[in-house]
């Protein structure tokens, strides 16, 4: 029983490398900590790894002090998400709705912060949206994000066959 939960753990922590990386942009500190580092507001950037020209900011908390230093910290779900059209849209491979295109975890263990995507095919309009989940217990708090597939100079939008 031992191998199947620990095989799962492992298991898990290679698909969360597999998944899109993300560049931080910047932070601000929102809480001075006299150990360890501060508490803060982390603002990053990622590209959708399915769809050349979409570009997602995502802002997010992040625990200081000697807990949130070692990484042993649960941070909040307080999250904000902005996606734009940076370059002419190209979707490169069919996607599912609800699929997976960011994800970063919260705790040591239980928590993930999560970005999927969906396609409104009547506007024209791909979704983002961002949510916390936790093992035991979910999270309400959530973001959302709006990118309508326009033209970009001269070059349509387009989508994989």
């Amino acid at each position: 029983m031992k191998h199947y939960w620990l095989g799962g753990l492992l298991s898990g922590a290679l698909i969360t490398l597999s998944v899109t990386y993300a560049e931080e942009i910047g932070s601000v500190d929102t809480a001075f900590q006299w150990l360890g580092p501060n508490h803060k507001i982390v603002i990053e950037a990622f590209d959708d790894p399915k769809i050349d020209g979409v570009t997602c900011y995502v802002s997010r908390s992040q625990k200081g002090g000697v807990k949130g230093g070692l990484g042993l910290a649960e941070d909040t779900s307080d999250t904000s998400l902005a996606c734009r059209q940076t370059g002419p849209i190209n979707v490169k491979e069919k996607f599912k709705d609800g699929e997976e295109v960011f994800t970063e975890r919260r705790s040591l263990v239980f928590k993930k912060l999560r970005v999927v995507r969906f396609l409104h095919t009547q506007r024209n309009t791909l979704v983002y949206l961002v949510y916390s989940d936790k093992l035991i217990e979910g999270s309400p708090k959530n973001s959302l994000s709006a990118v309508a597939m326009m033209p970009w100079g001269n070059q349509p939008p387009k989508i994989a066959p």
